[in-house]
């Protein structure tokens, strides 16, 4: 299944390259940045196959048992934008046109020294047979890292200045999972990437486990009245689990330092880490306390953007740790 997956994907990419991509930038004379633009076309793809699965399974759900309506939904408006920019391919290649320099010099000063980055394969060589258990070995280990990273955001005050753009939202939907400052995003892409690099993901699993993670992630987002069942909710994040993650406030004797429900993927590491607050009821959404002004929750893209900075420079200022 993944292997055929992998190669409808790639062929499709090649498809949009030799047809599309390929013909305009030989005739600029731009033939050296093929290579940029097969990585692109890649981002696209996985872009459109998100947005296509949320549109159709997630937001019927969001019209039939939503868990709030709003006569006004200008603020989910930009939220939208986001997941655009995110999702197409705009934001991701921002993110790899800065990271690939570095990439590359670390990959050739590797290969220079002798140096090949090992795999899970290498530890368990019968492993490359079981392909599917491999893919799920590999999103394990990368929901353990992004749980500390978006741990980690809550924890270090110029951080949690640029997320807390994320948790200002009180219409709470699918698309809010993109709503992210830019630098946020640049530094969880390269989380992400270095995570994935140092464990030898193989190429064609690093797109589909991104696929799978950011499908979840909208999944647990989503403005509806869904229960995954008494043990569904103990192995993955549901969007009451994660409701509560961005809660106004917790309950009086419930309430963490940074935060709570941490996870992306998988519960357990709130529960292993002593950061997993359950309740029946669903709390309305948003940020009471924060580093941002009011005004920011429901302003344009640019603003947001603007106010995010300008709450990490004051943070560092103050020592942002």
């Amino acid at each position: 299944m993944i292997n055929a997956f992998v190669d409808a994907f790639v062929h499709a990419q090649g498809w949009l390259l030799d047809r599309v991509v390929q013909p305009p930038l030989l005739a600029l004379g731009q033939g050296s940045h093929l290579e940029m633009a097969f990585d692109g076309i890649e981002f696209f793809l996985s872009g459109v196959l998100q947005l296509t699965v949320a549109f159709l399974l997630l937001r019927p759900l969001e019209a039939l048992r939503p868990i709030e309506v709003w006569p006004d939904r200008k603020a989910v408006r930009v939220d939208v934008l986001y997941s655009m920019l995110d999702r197409l391919g705009i934001i991701p290649l921002v993110v790899f046109a800065l990271l690939a320099p570095l990439f590359m010099s670390v990959d050739g000063w590797l290969r220079f020294h002798d140096i090949i980055p090992p795999n899970l394969e290498d530890f368990v060589p019968g492993l490359e047979r079981h392909p599917v258990l491999s893919f799920l070995i590999y999103l394990v280990i990368l929901d353990f890292a992004e749980y500390w990273r978006h741990r980690l955001s809550h924890m270090l005050r110029w951080w949690w200045a640029l997320h807390a753009i994320h948790h200002s939202q009180t219409q709470m939907t699918l698309w809010t999972d993109s709503r992210n400052h830019l630098l946020d995003d640049v530094i969880g892409g390269f989380w992400f990437a270095v995570i994935a690099l140092a464990i030898g993901v193989p190429p064609g699993h690093f797109v589909f486990l991104l696929i799978v993670v950011r499908t979840v992630e909208n999944l647990s987002h989503v403005n509806a009245r869904l229960s995954f069942g008494r043990l569904g909710e103990q192995l993955l994040v549901s969007p009451r689990y994660h409701r509560w993650h961005h809660a106004l406030e917790l309950p009086a004797g419930h309430a963490y330092r940074h935060g709570c429900n941490f996870a992306i993927l998988f519960p357990v590491w709130d529960r292993l880490f002593g950061t997993q607050y359950r309740a029946e009821e669903i709390p309305p959404s948003g940020l009471r306390h924060g580093p941002l002004p009011d005004s920011a929750a429901h302003a344009g893209f640019w603003r947001q953007q603007w106010e995010g900075a300008r709450a990490m420079v004051a943070a560092l200022r103050t020592g942002g740790s």
